[in-house]
């Protein structure tokens, strides 16, 4: 297959760890789902994804092997993304009364039973409560694992879920506010759209500022001018074509393969350059968890 890098399957990344991220391929679509729902954000939930997986792997020589890989990696993703929570300045008041007594009342099941619009709902839930209605109603942890996980009891998690469950019945969904549309980022977006679709790659280039970065998921971030981005595109075989569009309500820029929506890409605009370019060809579940995918009709 090829790849926007041009490096194959060991790109600018360390080997070793680009190993150790293909090893758990069937683990990062549920891990990118579950910050997505925790941060609100399939963009911040992959970008927590990565500094999840990093510190994993750097922690890989104090991972006991007999015990599951999985509710490892969930919890140093959860920590992430409660790290998240708080530098983005959720307040946590109504955290201060999970730890109950293990007597509470019982626990009714209405989670699963509205089966992936609980994902969306939980965005109105503080964010231990979200974690453990996540945990238990979409991923089916034990209660003792969810305990384990996000550093609780038992009778904490019952009653976070309690909690929880309560307010996602009979709370209306939360609406996020329409987002204020930018006539210089919607102009660049469709400039690159419309370049890229060309293959007018000195006019692709003119529209970015000699120092822009460049993040490649899974495999390179750094200057744009120090990898081989466009000139791969400009040699695949593969048929490839951008759109405009907005993904959870955010101007973003499609990339389809062979006619069908393959992955996203996230462009940053300063001053009428853009100044970073955000490739989640590696990553396509980012684009599959989105709540709302909807393309220009110009572009489509």
């Amino acid at each position: 297959m090829e790849s926007p890098d041009g490096s194959g399957a060991g790109g600018f990344f360390e080997a070793r760890y680009v190993a150790f991220l293909e090893t758990i391929t069937h683990l990062r679509p549920s891990l990118h789902r579950y910050c997505a729902r925790m941060t609100g954000s399939v963009l911040d939930g992959e970008d927590v994804v990565q500094d999840a997986l990093f510190q994993a792997y750097r922690k890989l020589d104090t991972f006991d092997d007999a015990r599951p890989l999985a509710p490892w990696l969930f919890r140093i993703a959860h920590n992430r993304c409660i790290d998240f929570l708080r530098r983005r300045g959720v307040r946590e008041e109504a955290e201060a009364g999970v730890e109950t007594p293990d007597s509470v009342v019982p626990v009714d099941p209405p989670g699963r039973a509205l089966g992936r619009a609980v994902e969306h709902l939980v965005l109105t839930l503080p964010p231990m409560e979200r974690a453990c209605v996540l945990l238990k109603d979409v991923f089916d942890y034990s209660l003792e694992d969810i305990a384990e996980l996000v550093g609780s009891t038992v009778g904490g998690v019952k009653a976070a879920l309690h909690r929880g469950r309560s307010k996602v019945t009979t709370s209306p969904p939360r609406t996020p506010p329409p987002r204020a549309k930018n006539a210089g980022v919607a102009r660049l977006l469709n400039l690159y759209v419309e370049r890229f679709n060309r293959r007018d790659w000195d006019g692709l280039r003119e529209l970015i500022a000699a120092d822009a970065r460049l993040c490649l998921l899974d495999r390179f971030a750094g200057p744009l001018t120090e990898s081989p981005y466009f000139g791969v595109y400009e040699r695949m075989t593969v048929p490839c074509r951008l759109a405009v569009g907005d993904v959870d309500g955010a101007p973003e820029v499609i990339l389809y393969q062979r006619g069908v929506p393959h992955t996203l890409i996230h462009l940053d605009v300063t001053d009428d350059r853009i100044t970073g370019i955000a490739d989640y060809w590696y990553t396509p579940w980012v684009l599959q968890a989105a709540a709302s995918v909807v393309v220009s009709p110009a572009s489509a």
